[in-house]
């Protein structure tokens, strides 16, 4: 059947028809915007037969080949750029899913390099940062005139270690990650600090995240030096990671069913009731399950579950988008670090399909009447979230008509989940209080969607399956030993539990090793920028001024 190429644009409006390999490259839109499709691809009609089967390698190829045009990645060096992405991941199935009680499941994400979520995502984009450079070098002889990449990223503690891994020793890249210093878990900062490999740079910031997420956004539209150096994003404002993170929703969905011993496609399948709670700063990894849901995938509710740093949940209970928290207005320190983000970078994008199905007005006054009404509605959203994302910059809060909540609400819902909760939530599942319940090992991330999702389920009074339809899917993020003292805070006293017990043998010795970082003194983008041109020199990386 004939397809039209699928091409990107930027959710403020400025950049349209981007190919795929531009969208990759590029990272973050000329325009400052985040780059969406121009259409959300449906499944086919025979999908939930026709992929039922598949291995998460498989379905990959088959999802990705949606957003792909063959012409830019033949399916054959598609199916091998996957393969070698996840030959890397311990667990033969990527993501697997345990039961952790009757009604909730946790899907495991942390089987890869890393042992957290990012590697999903991470491995396959820097395995398509390689494709797409060698593919551009092809000919070219003289070292000078080869294509680079600068890849410059910001961390919170997992996003780093998963970029190196998945960049390290990799030709004509280098990657930069900057993190704030004292914020990240020691084995977090420990994985990333002692890859010694020439081309990675680890960059310790005095400041947050946030200022860390800023100065990588300053970086890309300092227009001199992204043309210079090239930046690549891994983030995930890159489009990438969004795509490749859709792939376990899908996979989940048919391993649940196989648990179940139900038939995808059949009366008992369909009745099947599917919430996932999705532990988020950032907003990426809930965003993927929204375009899985967009596709097709039979999605009851995605919980968004908030630790303290709550800007997300906030927004969904009084439709203001507002930069604050404590009474410093700084980013609170929470047991799950990777979530301790003042505002979510990736939520532009589901702002953008608020705006185009609530706040349009058809956009006649700004679009030409030869243009299509699908684009006069688009370029009319771009509009609005450009004006919002002014209002956050200039004012730190944005309000959004009570139908742009009530639309978000369709699909999401969302719950804040404090310290002392997460706590608890460890606890109760290391000990369950039903003897037929297995012990599990939550990590303080995982422990805020699981408290998330119970609570969801309480006040919907939903009921679980099997006496009930209602089935909870709990991302799980990260393996526990990458937040060691959060797990011996919680269980130190429990009955049976050590610690040594659940420590892979990959991080004994870790926090020992040898280990390179560049400190920052202050969070300023001239500080980083350079640090960057004097690492890029030791490399003997050669630039034109």
């Amino acid at each position: 059947m004939f397809r039209l190429a699928m091409k990107y644009r930027s959710t403020r409006g400025k950049a349209t028809n981007y190919s795929f390999e531009d969208t990759v490259l590029t990272g973050l839109a000329p325009d400052g915007g985040l780059f969406i499709p121009h259409t959300i691809p449906t499944l086919p009609e025979d999908w939930q037969t026709a992929w039922s089967a598949l291995t998460f390698q498989q379905l990959a190829v088959e999802i990705f080949s949606l957003f792909i045009d063959p012409a830019e990645i033949p399916r054959r060096d598609l199916a091998s750029l996957v393969e070698r992405s996840y030959a890397t991941f311990r667990a033969t199935d990527v993501t697997p899913l345990r039961k952790i009680r009757d009604g909730f499941y946790v899907l495991e994400l942390f089987h890869g390099p890393t042992f957290a979520f990012k590697d999903v995502a991470l491995q396959f984009l820097g395995n398509l940062f390689e494709y797409f450079l060698e593919r551009k070098n092809k000919g070219i002889t003289e070292q000078r005139k080869l294509h680079r990449l600068t890849v410059v990223g910001a961390t919170s503690g997992d996003t780093g270690s998963a970029a190196i891994y998945g960049l390290r020793g990799k030709k004509n890249i280098s990657v930069f990650i900057t993190f704030p210093r004292g914020r990240v878990s020691p084995v977090q900062e420990a994985q990333m600090t002692t890859v010694l490999d020439k081309n990675v740079h680890c960059v310790s910031v005095e400041g947050t995240f946030d200022d860390c997420q800023d100065i990588v956004k300053q970086l890309f539209n300092n227009r001199t030096f992204n043309t210079r150096h090239h930046l690549g994003a891994i983030n995930s404002i890159n489009w990438a990671r969004i795509l490749a993170q859709t792939v376990y929703y899908f996979h989940s969905y048919f391993n649940l069913l196989r648990s179940l011993h139900l038939s995808a496609g059949t009366p008992a399948a369909h009745a099947i009731r599917l919430h996932y709670s999705v532990p988020t700063g950032n907003f990426g990894d809930i965003l993927a399950g929204y375009y899985a849901h967009r596709m097709g995938l039979p999605t009851a509710r995605l919980v968004v579950a908030t630790n303290s740093n709550d800007i997300l949940n906030r927004f969904f209970e009084s439709a203001s988008y507002e930069r604050q928290a404590g009474d410093d207005g700084n980013v609170k320190e929470t047991l799950s670090p990777a979530m301790d983000i003042l505002v979510s970078s990736n939520f532009e994008r589901l702002l953008w399909y608020l705006a185009r199905e609530t706040e349009v007005d058809g956009g006649s006054e700004m679009i030409g009447e030869e243009t299509s009404l699908d684009e006069r509605l688009a370029g009319h959203a771009s509009k609005v979230v450009d004006g919002w994302m002014r209002d956050l910059k200039e004012k730190g809060v944005f309000r959004v008509k009570p139908e742009v909540v009530a639309k978000a609400r369709e699909i999401f819902d969302s719950a804040r989940v404090s310290d002392e909760e997460t706590l608890e939530t460890i606890r109760r599942y290391h000990n369950p209080p039903n003897p037929s319940q297995t012990s599990y090992i939550l990590d303080p991330h995982t422990a805020v969607g699981v408290e998330a999702a119970e609570r969801i389920s309480a006040r919907h009074h939903l009921v679980g399956y099997p006496t009930g339809q209602d089935i909870f899917v709990s991302l799980a993020t990260a393996h526990p030993a990458k937040f060691a003292s959060a797990v011996e805070v919680a269980l130190a006293e429990q009955p049976g539990f050590q610690f040594e017990d659940v420590l892979p043998p990959e991080f004994v010795g870790l926090l020992e090793r040898e280990r390179r970082v560049v400190n920052v003194r202050k969070a300023e983008e001239a500080l980083v920028i350079e640090v960057v041109e004097r690492e890029l020199r030791k490399e003997g990386v050669e630039w034109d001024e």
